[in-house]
């Protein structure tokens, strides 16, 4: 992750969904207490609303290949530009 990019916060708990955008405000760096791992700082921008339910991802058949469809416990993972746009469409204020 590099400064400047926009972040999904996304949920697994409950009813899986993407519920609000942030911003990268620091690069990533290696986690200090396991180095296999990295961490980022983030700014929060704004909830989504309504959520959008993995459910909803899912039913629209246009991710079937990426990760979050597939494994949708994953911690990070990079977003389609196409979902960027779908999800923009769908919820129209959604912006970074």
């Amino acid at each position: 992750m590099r400064k400047g990019d926009g972040v999904f916060i996304y949920h697994s708990m409950g009813d899986p969904a993407v519920v609000g955008l942030a911003e990268v405000v620091e690069d990533g760096r290696p986690d200090p207490a396991n180095p296999k791992l990295a961490v980022a700082d983030f700014r929060f921008l704004s909830m989504i609303e309504p959520p959008v339910t993995l459910r909803e991802i899912k039913e629209s058949g246009e991710f079937s290949d990426w990760a979050l469809v597939r494994q949708s416990r994953l911690s990070t993972m990079t977003a389609p530009e196409k979902f960027v746009e779908w999800i923009q469409r769908k919820r129209p204020g959604t912006r970074f």
